[in-house]
């Protein structure tokens, strides 16, 4: 009965730990790529890891869930686990986790439900704004000028996406800061960004207290902007992309003494004035293969007991 212990205690430390030693690290706005991978292993490591625990409680406190989970696995590798010994204690830890497990999924399909009607409605919200020409059909990814003073662009995402581009913006940037920043959105398009956000919102809504889900949320907003930014950058250049988000947002008071604390946008201004160098290859390499043994560890705590039964 140990090891759906130590797999709870595991996925603890590493909710604890994790976000403390991501915050210190001072390669991440420089490999916002690399870093949007090591928090994804980080979070799927903590989930493995209650996971795991839950099927193994849950086998440890009831038999026919033993007999479905070892059913196929060789003489002996039950035996292995103890699991007989858990008695009311791994019930308990079985059903919370399996709580945990549903709410999780429930928050994940209305953070699903909630993005889908706010895309419809945004959708329903521009057909009115910019109707169709008789006769127009429209193509998926086609960019449509809206008719607004403010400056602004974004992408819609869902099955029938639309690149959006208001007159204010239009007016406002110059030479080839329109298409720099029509590439920043097209860089969240094709990464799925939007999948992130919706699966980090529905883990942080769902549970407040776990700062690791707290801080994964609050980051997948920060780093998939400097993502897109250096996918415009490499494109057009840092000064240009810069020069583009200034002219964006000067007029939304994201700048000076009275900014809003939750705005990056002065913060990616100047990560791409400083234009710092990238890591090398060989530790963007290093980084990305340490980042995905972190799930291998619940992975291999969990098999252990058997995979040594079978030795």
């Amino acid at each position: 009965m140990m090891v759906p212990a130590v797999l709870l205690v595991l996925g603890v430390l590493t909710a604890l730990v994790a976000p403390r030693l991501l915050a210190r690290a001072d390669w991440t706005d420089r490999e916002p790529v690399v870093a949007l991978w090591v928090w994804q292993c980080v979070v799927a490591a903590v989930l493995l890891c209650f996971g795991l625990s839950m099927v193994l409680s849950a086998s440890a406190a009831w038999s026919a869930v033993r007999g479905r989970v070892f059913a196929g696995a060789p003489h002996g590798v039950a035996d292995a686990y103890g699991l007989g010994e858990g008695g009311t204690w791994a019930a308990g830890t079985a059903l919370v986790l399996a709580l945990g497990g549903v709410w999780t999924a429930a928050m994940l399909t209305g953070e699903v439900l909630r993005a889908r009607a706010g895309r419809r409605y945004r959708r329903a919200e521009l057909r009115e704004r910019a109707p169709l020409l008789p006769g127009e059909r429209p193509a998926a990814g086609d960019l449509v000028i809206l008719e607004a003073p403010r400056p602004d662009a974004w992408w819609l995402a869902g099955t029938d996406p639309r690149l959006v581009v208001s007159t204010g913006a239009l007016r406002r940037l110059k030479g080839r800061q329109l298409d720099a920043v029509l590439a920043h959105e097209q860089g969240h398009a094709t990464a799925r960004h939007d999948w992130l956000l919706h699966c980090a919102g529905a883990l942080a809504g769902g549970f407040p207290q776990v700062p690791v889900f707290a801080a994964f949320r609050a980051e997948m907003h920060r780093l998939v902007e400097l993502a897109a930014d250096d996918v415009a950058s490499r494109r057009f250049g840092r000064l240009t992309v810069a020069l583009a988000l200034v002219e964006l947002n000067e007029d939304k008071g994201v700048f000076g003494p009275g900014a809003a604390p939750q705005s990056h946008v002065p913060e990616r201004v100047r990560r791409l004035l400083a234009a710092q160098p990238r890591l090398t290859a060989f530790r963007r390499l290093r980084l990305t293969a340490a980042a995905a043994l972190v799930p291998a560890v619940p992975l291999l705590v969990a098999f252990a007991p058997g995979l040594s039964a079978l030795g």
